[in-house]
């Protein structure tokens, strides 16, 4: 079984959508991403901080699959991340309300001693700054260290994300942040750049659209799954990466067809993800279906053709 080792925010997360609003509910990157990996036969834990206002029924939520949370940190008095968001009727975009980083404003990350030597690290998004000191902490070099970030950390952070950026092995964004990483408007040219500040592979996710994964000379295309309904795309790209991290832990295997395999479970999990708010349909989410979708996915993208 691999070592998975998942940094990220713990949050509660305020929606609304044309299809209805919610209170305070459970959300966050590492919260996602845990309960996509959750899915593989992997050794999961998770560095994050959180407020003594979280339930503990949340975390209990994490540790039913399997999840270490001994790398949360719980800060008594202190209060939880929290995000209110709008999204406009095509789902696309968002209009954010509320951000208050709270205990995530000052988190110190400690990796537990069990996680020190993990196969795969995920870097959920947040300041380069803490994702670097994760990196410094661990004992060994991992398989595969993956980073996702933002347009947020490129305006306000661009040096220290450089200084991230040269360490990892796979960098997730979407296809605007590529064009800002790199300004080139070539997603095909966007990846060769990157790919020379550092990452063996970049992963640009173009939501409904799919993903692309780049290697030297190599491109990998994965669909998204057309689906009747979207009801809520909050967590849908930690979902994705929750799901690749996953499954490369599980299978230690870090080829180009590997990753490739890793970009499908990624894509099939976040169409789970928006079927409804927040974290609701991947916390009933069932193998069974899983692997359905997974075959819809193949039936999806194959076909035969005869080149002469």
């Amino acid at each position: 079984m691999g070592k998975l080792l998942i940094v990220g925010s713990i949050a509660f997360d305020e929606i609304e959508t044309p299809f209805g609003k919610t209170g305070k509910i459970l959300g966050g990157a590492a919260t996602f991403i845990g309960l996509a990996a959750g899915q593989f036969r992997v050794d999961a834990g998770v560095v994050s901080v959180v407020g003594d206002d979280l339930p503990e029924e949340y975390l209990n939520l994490l540790k039913e699959r399997d999840i270490d949370v001994t790398g949360v940190e719980v800060i008594q008095g202190g209060k939880t991340f929290y995000w209110k968001g709008k999204y406009h009727n095509d789902l696309n975009s968002r209009d954010t309300l509320v951000t208050e980083l709270n205990t995530l404003g000052d988190f110190d990350p400690v990796v537990p001693e069990d996680f020190k030597d993990a196969d795969v690290v995920m870097l959920g998004n947040l300041h380069p700054n803490i994702q670097l000191s994760v990196i410094r902490q661990m004992k060994v070099r991992p398989k595969l260290t993956v980073l996702d970030t933002m347009n947020f950390w490129m305006d306000n952070t661009w040096d220290e994300l450089m200084e991230v950026i040269k360490l990892i092995d796979v960098i997730t964004i979407n296809d605007e942040e590529a064009r800002q990483l790199t300004g080139e408007h070539s997603l095909v040219k966007a990846a060769a750049k990157i790919q020379n500040m550092g990452p063996k592979y970049v992963v640009i996710k173009k939501g409904e659209h799919g993903a692309l994964l780049f290697h030297k000379e190599y491109i990998f295309f994965a669909p998204a799954l057309p689906l009747e309904e979207v009801f809520d795309p909050t967590g849908a790209g930690d979902t994705f990466a929750g799901g690749f991290a996953g499954y490369l832990a599980q299978t230690k295997n870090i080829s180009f067809e590997s990753l490739k395999n890793a970009i499908v479970q990624g894509s099939n999990l976040a169409s789970f993800c928006v079927e409804r708010f927040g974290t609701e349909r991947m916390l009933d989410l069932e193998k069974h279906e899983v692997d359905l979708r997974l075959a819809q996915f193949k039936e999806l993208t194959q076909f035969n053709i005869e080149l002469t």
